[in-house]
């Protein structure tokens, strides 16, 4: 029976190697990651809507910053900006100087930033497999488990263990697409990179998690 149930441990841990994905990979030693990217938004028709430039920190678990400059038709916006700083999840917007903020743990977002900070095992919130090789990459498909979720699926791109590219398409038809021009994994980030207080004068809507 020892013998038996050696052999079953050992199967199960080899079929589990052979299901590991560079997703898996590149999250096992994942403590931070800086990165910026452009953004390309296109509506179900596959037309381009937004055109972007951005940035994001990320400190597993839980936490990050997000922050995007639009600029559609060449003309420039003001930027977005996103803050997760483990117990709640701050939007602010500069334009109506308006603070948006809802407890983490029943935000569900479908920005980058939010899947790769996630904490714990990413397949028991996710589908994970491997999605073959094109356009010189290695992809692997992710797709969420809850139906509640706010997007249908999501493709990341690898380059020998370097993510290079995200692909996300929501429940409406909208793809957005990012192609990473920088990022460096497990570089310090100050504690003030991933806090946000409301300006004052700011209007907040929402109750703030304790």
């Amino acid at each position: 029976m020892r013998f038996l149930t050696l052999a079953l441990l050992a199967f199960a841990a080899s079929a589990h190697a052979a299901d590991e994905t560079p997703l898996d990979k590149y999250l096992a030693q994942l403590k931070t990651l800086r990165a910026e990217f452009l953004q390309t938004v296109t509506d179900a028709r596959g037309a381009t809507v937004q055109k972007a430039e951005g940035k994001f920190v990320i400190v597993r678990p839980g936490k990050f910053r997000w922050e995007l400059t639009p600029n559609s038709n060449g003309r420039e916006q003001t930027p977005q900006l996103m803050v997760a700083d483990g117990k709640n999840l701050w939007f602010y917007d500069r334009d109506l100087e308006q603070v948006s903020v809802k407890p983490a743990a029943t935000s569900l977002t479908a920005t980058p930033a939010s899947l790769l900070s996630g904490q714990g095992d990413i397949r028991e919130l996710f589908r994970v497999s491997a999605a073959g090789k094109h356009d010189g990459f290695d992809w692997v498909l992710v797709s969420p488990r809850k139906p509640d979720a706010d997007f249908r699926e999501a493709r990341f791109a690898f380059d020998h263990d370097n993510l290079r590219r995200m692909v996300l398409k929501d429940k409406l038809g909208q793809t957005v697409s990012l192609d990473f021009t920088d990022s460096q994994r497990n570089v310090a980030v100050a504690d003030a990179e991933v806090t946000f207080t409301p300006p004052a004068g700011a209007d907040v809507i929402g109750s703030p998690a304790s």
